[in-house]
């Protein structure tokens, strides 16, 4: 009988080596661009739920971010801001279909990111969930782009100031002084 040997690694998995290794793979060969999908397609389809809070299209402008990343991948530069590009390009694509909605509908129906009672006031239950739903849809536009980029997209903090172009210190106290300011609220309004 023949004797069997399993070979363990004792490399650990790393995020930013793993993307690097695909994006200089993807260069050479555009189908190991599906790699990349997988790693961030979920990411991006919370991102953009989350501000246009319609399943369907933010299923169809996930689809068109990762086509139009696709189609201008030659153009990427590899210095490992891969997520900060992907989620600019879906920021873009999210506008232009804001500006597309705005073009076939009236002014007066529309507003940004989902309304209070879509699916997702279904899905949020307790009264505590409520409030802080409310809270948060009273954020100002750059504040809940903050909460979406860290809590839904899953950004870490350098990725979120190199898409936001700022400080990633600035962007770790403005996210902390948010969640403080968001936890005093909830405390108050649970009194």
């Amino acid at each position: 009988m023949a004797e069997s040997r399993i070979t363990l690694t004792t490399e650990k998995f790393n995020p930013m080596t793993d993307e690097i290794r695909i994006i200089q793979a993807a260069k050479q060969d555009p189908r190991v661009f599906g790699e990349l999908y997988k790693l961030y397609v979920e990411q991006v389809f919370r991102y953009l739920y989350s501000k246009i809070g319609n399943l369907h299209d933010a299923e169809n402008i996930t689809s068109q971010t990762f086509l139009a990343a696709f189609e201008s991948f030659d153009k990427f530069r590899q210095d490992g801001h891969f997520a900060s590009w992907l989620f600019g390009i879906a920021r873009n694509k999210a506008m232009d279909h804001f500006r597309r909605l705005y073009r076939s509908t009236q002014m007066d129906g529309f507003s940004e990111g989902p309304a209070e009672d879509n699916t997702l006031a279904g899905i949020i239950k307790t009264e505590q969930e409520e409030a802080l739903s409310k809270l948060i849809q009273a954020l100002p536009k750059e504040d809940r782009e903050l909460i979406r980029l860290r809590f839904l997209a899953e950004m870490s903090f350098p990725e979120i100031a190199r898409f936001l172009h700022r400080n990633e210190a600035a962007v770790k106290k403005s996210i902390y002084r948010l969640l403080a300011r968001l936890h005093s609220q909830l405390e108050v309004s649970n009194e």
